[in-house]
């Protein structure tokens, strides 16, 4: 039994833990061949039978449809890097309903963070009980929120809000959400702090590297411990600032102040982005308990911590979007190119092309049908399919280092160190700007926020990225606060805690390009496309359908590939276009070698390359 250790563990760190001045965090990643299972499971609202709903859950192995609370100690594995968290997470599972015919698509899970927060407050941050259940979200929710669209996670400034659904885009125009939206009528409405993210779903594909949509979870982290660890509607709520100073947030008296953790699941919805029309005030995903709206998104947790080394962690690290496994105090780690998976608990097919969602949800929301309940149904079926893509190619394994090099790339300039706020961020434009785990730099938040059409683009935190046209609530600091590295390139500054490195987009000056300029790109970016070309051909996909399928595997494989090829294309046909619109171009004037037809013609000293391009032009080039 590992009660009375753990719960002496536990009272033990009670009277060592420390309360904090700033903010630390670490995020908690998963590795192995999808999540560990996915089927309609729910130990927490419904224990012993089949739950409602799918939903795709993360962690210790001795998940089950009954659970005691310490049983997950004895788990035999976790999908956690972090050895030590045998804790179980779990979100509702996504469905793509064809508008053509009605049927069902399982949405695979891209993959999942579970960010823990260790935030100011005058209180001691202690660790997780084990066996603790907690539930953020409500699953009967069909009309929008009344905190209304942004977070609200401080119960001192109103009703909280802690789900959101976040659309990384390459770019926001259109908008994702309709500047109008009332959210009852087929989309959400758009966060007003911050364009990449709203309540219920948006109507846009959500492009963004790495990121397609992605859920967001905050959950509460005040603990009653009247209330005990199995009371979910009443154990937990989250805390307030009010009495407070310097952005701490406490819990009620006699309350235990635990870790904030905060879910973001992400879904590669990209793969039906052909099958569904954009911008059209509707949108085709719907979530396993047949919500069309996403306004029910919720989350669970049952903690599975070692008490000793979670403890550590709070006290003592502070990684970032780095990984709770490059933390000290972290103990073993799991290799990432292993896996650990069970089976569905409740057998049934619950993945590809179905007439109806598993539990027989029909769909509701937006004026269709009424709100589903939590009642659980019988499984149909004896079959077992679950949708699960390989996480390996999305972890970081870079450890970070701190580093004094401010980067800069063409156009762009440092502004220098500025503060930030987390409740009224400096920069609102886009938020926590997606650039892949582990990838974010200096120099790829500027071209992000370039991309999007905004003029500043600041990092912090070492992973962290906002874009936006206007410092607000910001001033000048010390540039030694903006001393962490950024996880994707130890030679860059990423700002610091609560510090942004700060860099502005210069602005556009008329110039004059000579058809020489346009040249050199178009063939540049030609003999580029070709290999693109090549690498699909690769594929051996040929026709029209084939082709869609190997894009589609591309975008996966290599999402930015593929959108560098695209672009390509369009700037090498733009400059072509603008050449033969010069008059004073002649076709005889432009020799084409690796074309067969152009073989025989003499080749100019100095040509090197497959596919090469000279042109003489007659008169003046300007």
């Amino acid at each position: 039994m590992h009660f009375k250790a753990t719960a002496i563990q536990f009272a033990a760190h009670y009277a060592t833990a420390i309360a904090k001045d700033s903010r630390t965090f670490a995020v908690n990643h998963f590795y192995g061949q999808g999540p560990l299972t996915m089927g309609r499971m729910d130990p927490i609202i419904n224990p012993g039978t089949a739950s409602s709903h799918v939903h795709a859950i993360q962690g210790g192995s001795n998940f089950n449809l009954t659970m005691g609370n310490d049983d997950l100690l004895d788990s035999r594995c976790t999908s956690s890097l972090v050895d030590a968290d045998k804790s179980n997470y779990w979100t509702p599972a996504l469905y793509f309903q064809d508008p053509k015919n009605g049927s069902f698509i399982s949405v695979p899970m891209f993959y999942m963070n579970v960010y823990y927060f260790f935030e100011p407050t005058d209180d001691d941050i202690k660790a997780f009980p084990v066996g603790l259940r907690m539930v953020s979200g409500n699953n009967s929710l069909r009309t929008p929120p009344p905190g209304g669209a942004a977070n609200v996670l401080d119960t001192n400034e109103g009703v909280i809000q802690p789900v959101q659904w976040t659309c990384p885009r390459t770019s926001y125009d259109p908008p994702s959400y309709p500047a109008d939206s009332d959210g009852l009528h087929g989309v959400g409405i758009q966060d007003p702090n911050n364009a990449g993210a709203g309540v219920g779903f948006p109507h846009m594909n959500c492009d963004g590297y790495a990121s397609p949509l992605r859920a967001d979870i905050h959950f509460p982290s005040c603990y009653n411990p009247e209330a005990g660890l199995d009371d979910y509607e009443n154990n937990m709520v989250f805390p307030s600032s009010k009495g407070t100073t310097g952005g701490k947030m406490n819990c009620p008296t006699g309350w235990i102040h635990l870790p904030h953790i905060f879910y973001e699941v992400y879904w590669n919805t990209p793969l039906f982005a052909d099958m569904w029309e954009q911008g059209k005030g509707t949108q085709p995903f719907i979530l396993a308990n047949g919500d069309r709206t996403g306004y029910s998104l919720h989350g669970d947790f049952i903690s599975g911590w070692d008490v000793d080394v979670l403890q550590k962690i709070i006290d003592n690290c502070d990684a970032g979007d780095s990984g709770m496994d490059k933390c000290a105090d972290a103990g073993t780690i799991n290799d990432s190119s292993d896996s650990c998976n069970i089976a569905n608990l409740v057998p049934e097919t619950i993945s590809g092309v179905l007439e109806k969602l598993p539990g027989d949800n029909p769909p509701t929301g937006w004026g269709q049908g009424e709100s589903a309940s939590s009642s659980s149904s019988d499984p149909e079926s004896t079959s077992i399919t679950t949708s699960i893509l390989s996480a390996s190619q999305i972890l970081s394994t870079t450890p970070t280092q701190v580093s004094t090099t401010e980067n800069t790339i063409v156009g762009w300039s440092y502004l220098g160190c500025y503060s930030d706020n987390e409740t009224t961020r400096a920069l609102t434009g886009i938020q926590f700007a997606d650039l892949g785990i582990g990838n974010v730099t200096s120099t790829g938040c500027m071209e992000y926020c370039g991309n999007a059409g905004f003029s500043l683009a600041g990092t912090e935190y070492a992973g962290q990225c906002f874009c936006g046209d206007n410092m607000e609530g910001s001033s000048k600091i010390a540039a030694n606060k903006c001393d962490m590295k950024c996880e994707g390139d130890a030679s860059q500054i990423c700002g610091g805690s609560l510090a942004l490195s700060v860099f502005e987009k210069a602005k556009k000056t008329a110039s004059k390009r000579s058809r020489m300029d346009f040249f050199n790109m178009c063939t540049e970016n030609m003999f580029l496309l070709r290999g693109y070309l090549r690498l699909l051909e690769h594929l051996q996909y040929y026709s029209i359908a084939g082709l869609r399928r190997s894009l589609q595997i591309l975008y996966i494989q290599n999402p930015s590939l593929l959108i560098n090829a695209c672009l390509l294309l369009a700037s090498s046909v733009a400059a072509l276009l603008w050449l033969l619109r010069r008059p004073k171009i002649r076709m005889n004037d432009l020799w084409c070698y690796g074309v067969p037809s152009q073989r025989t013609k003499r080749r100019p000293a100095g040509a090197t390359g497959l596919l090469e391009f000279q042109v003489a032009v007659n008169g003046d080039a300007s």
